[in-house]
């Protein structure tokens, strides 16, 4: 990987793009320490001192939420309008048809993803500005309307910084927009760890206990990325004419251990906490309402039970979407490919569904386990852990992407360091 870092570095164009994407960077770190107008700097340091704000959202928003930042919103709107469209693209046939159009399509997919992403971005920043209005100096109407367009604005700007990234940066720009917000809290999660070792030999153990565990999680994120199912396809021979064509060949289709990644997360944790999110509109909670917020909380047993279910559901329904095994199985028998010993056409189909099914019910164990770190460090060390399996999933997926696109970047210019 470092090698890899130093290769790129030394050609030109790829160092232009590595610092135009550390530049923009810069300027989203920047931006989550602008506190929103009216909120007074005061208030918030004595209420962040009573009150902890290591939630994930917030992490993911690199701290921008507790600070009451223009960018509090983040990349969020921006990343849920993406998966809804994704989903819509699969249920609509229109929205199909069009995703297949070429680059005129994807154009108008796009455009249509910013309009959605505005509309979640007013609906959240209107729960956030209503929610901060106690923070404000002299509250009124007319500061939480600009609080709102602000948040707004904030996050429709971070949704362009991204876009720039992956045009003309390294890797996908939504993704490092969260890895490097991650990675602005690790800080404080070194100095808590610091603090447990102040402890005396208990806090040294647990110390050393989190170190370890987190270790294994790294390297079974890394092993769980990196696996994939190989199938094996073999190619008849074609005839030409007269004379019989080049074929006869064989391939593999491979299918990924966890084809939904992190979204099977990150949509478990934003229905495990809509109530949470509700709660944010209504100035007055009521009993019952904070009862079941209670119960939700990925902390309270049920509440994990729950989100593991709901983990295993969205692996499903998603894999379910990206992966078509009838699709898949026709356009074998169009190239005239086949599976050894499975007939083509639904044979070949069904096979494809019972692997497919196997693999996701492994794939979904693996991070569901290792979402559910962070809340069994929190029952065993007795410690509110921000960081843990989702960040680090987030964070070791993110990593791997970089070296496989500055990888591609080197293979293209045929780099000779990076051949040798």
């Amino acid at each position: 990987m470092f090698k890899i870092l130093v290769n790129s570095w030394k050609v030109k164009e790829i160092r232009d793009k590595m610092l135009y994407t550390l530049l923009i960077l810069a300027i989203v770190r920047l931006g989550a320490h602008i506190y929103l107008p009216g909120i007074s700097a005061a208030t918030i340091k004595a209420y962040t001192d009573l009150n902890s704000t290591g939630t994930l959202y917030n992490i993911i928003a690199g701290g921008a939420g507790s600070n009451y930042s223009i960018f509090a919103l983040g990349i969020g709107p921006y990343i849920t309008s993406s998966i809804i469209m994704q989903l819509l693209c699969v249920a609509i046939p229109t929205l199909e048809q069009l995703s297949k159009e070429g680059e005129d399509g994807r154009q108008k997919i796009n455009k249509y993803t910013r309009y959605i992403t505005v509309v979640l971005a007013a609906l959240q920043g209107t729960g956030i500005a209503l929610n901060y209005k106690t923070m404000m100096t002299n509250p009124s109407t007319l500061k939480v309307v600009i609080a709102i367009i602000t948040l707004i604005a904030g996050s429709m700007f971070i949704m362009w910084l991204a876009e720039q990234i992956t045009q003309k940066g390294i890797s996908n720009g939504s993704s490092m927009i969260i890895f490097v917000n991650i990675i602005s809290s690790l800080p404080n999660a070194i100095t808590a760890l610091v603090g447990y070792c102040k402890e005396g030999k208990t806090g040294i153990l647990k110390t050393v206990g989190i170190l370890v565990l987190l270790f294994i999680v790294i390297v079974l994120i890394v092993k769980v990325n990196d696996g994939e199912r190989r199938l094996p396809v073999q190619y008849a021979n074609k005839m030409t004419g007269r004379r019989m064509g080049s074929g006869g060949n064989s391939s593999v289709f491979p299918i990924k251990v966890n084809t939904a990644g992190v979204i099977s997360i990150i949509f478990a944790i934003s229905l495990i906490q809509f109530p949470e999110t509700i709660s944010g509109f209504i100035s007055s909670v009521p009993g019952w309402l904070e009862k079941v917020i209670g119960i939700l909380s990925m902390t309270h047993p049920v509440g994990a039970i729950i989100y593991v279910i709901l983990i295993f559901a969205f692996s499903f329904f998603y894999t379910s979407i990206v992966i078509n095994p009838n699709e898949i199985a026709e356009n074998m028998k169009k190239n005239g490919g086949f599976i050894p010993g499975i007939r083509p056409g639904m044979p070949t189909a069904n096979y494809i569904t019972r692997v497919v099914n196997r693999i996701t019910w492994v794939g979904a164990v693996c991070f569901a386990g290792l979402a559910l770190v962070p809340i069994v460090m929190q029952w065993i060390f007795k410690m509110n852990v921000g960081f843990g399996g989702t960040t680090l999933i987030i964070v070791v997926g993110v990593c791997l992407d970089i070296v496989k696109a500055l990888e591609s970047q080197l293979l293209m210019r045929h780099y000779k360091g990076f051949l040798d």
